[in-house]
């Protein structure tokens, strides 16, 4: 059994956020990066956005693509124009060699507007996200018939962010809509860390290490602040950092009795001003490094 280490480069480069992270480039998170060890990295949006021209950027940087962000707008367009909207990238990701796409509704989110409370998020009743994921589960068809796995992302401030929201839309897809597990997010949203992989874990096909401050996120609740606040002011951090509060040992146990075989990317935007984008980016990568030997999980490098 072995998984591989990725990285979002966000915590060099935020595409919510640019100016946090101005003093930073791309071409220093993916050397940096790759310098600890991580083997693949999530597309940024300051990565090329051709195919041939973002595959010579990442061989040169010997890194591979382990995913990345895409936008959906699936409440608001028909199964057909989303495929439409959403070809290019499926394409260059199948080019690429990348496990996945990481796909979350944003038609409805207010999870890059810093005006807007994360608590007034948009909320679907059961039946709602169940008729969603119907939708979901053609498009998710569609993207399994090109060679590419939809792997849904549920993230703060968006409609998918509850434990009540994610069994909702498991329960109301078909297989082919598989759960992008991100310990930092279930963890803000008042999830189940281990129970949800419990319960859906034949779904789980990418996984992201985040960890979160939980002193930060209940003052981002109790002050009715944004999700950008909550970025800015610290809520994410890395695992092995002694001020966050995930037991990702439990969970990478977890991990390795599903016999999970997939990328594990850390995920952990912060203002590089009091979170230095290597140093803790580094305590990430051996964390995991040390929590999967003990586990029994071997790291393809």
């Amino acid at each position: 059994m072995s998984v591989r280490i990725g990285i979002s480069p966000i915590a060099w480069q935020n595409d919510d956020l640019p100016e946090l992270t101005a003093a930073y480039t791309m071409e220093q998170a993916l050397r940096e990066a790759r310098s600890i060890g991580y083997t693949g990295v999530e597309r940024g949006r300051r990565m090329p956005q051709d195919t041939e021209g973002l595959r010579a950027y990442l061989e040169t940087n010997d890194i591979a693509l382990c995913g990345g962000w895409c936008s959906g707008n699936l409440m608001k367009n028909t199964v057909a124009e989303e495929i439409e909207a959403v070809r290019q990238q499926v394409e260059q990701f199948v080019a690429l060699d990348a496990p996945c796409l990481v796909y979350a509704e944003c038609s409805n989110t207010v999870q890059g507007d810093i005006g807007t409370p994360v608590n007034n998020r948009p909320r679907l009743s059961p039946a709602e996200i169940r008729s969603y994921g119907a939708k979901l589960s053609e498009l998710a068809k569609w993207m399994a018939d090109q060679g590419m796995v939809l792997a849904y992302h549920h993230h703060m401030g968006s409609m998918i962010e509850s434990q009540q929201d994610i069994d909702a839309l498991m329960a109301g897809s078909s297989d082919e809509v598989t759960l992008l597990y991100d310990t930092g997010h279930l963890q803000f949203g008042g999830a189940d860390v281990l129970g949800t992989l419990d319960r859906w874990g034949e779904r789980v096909r990418h996984v992201h290490f985040k960890d979160v401050r939980p002193e930060i996120t209940a003052i981002i609740r109790d002050r009715n602040q944004s999700f950008l606040d909550a970025v800015i002011a610290g809520a994410f951090t890395v695992p092995g950092d002694p001020e966050g509060c995930i037991d990702f040992q439990s969970v990478t146990d977890a991990l390795r009795k599903m016999d999970y075989r997939g990328w594990i990317v850390v995920e952990a935007e912060q203002d590089p001003a009091k979170a230095q984008p290597y140093e803790y980016s580094r305590m990430g990568y051996r964390h995991i490094v040390d929590i999967c030997s003990r586990s029994g999980l071997s790291i393809e490098v």
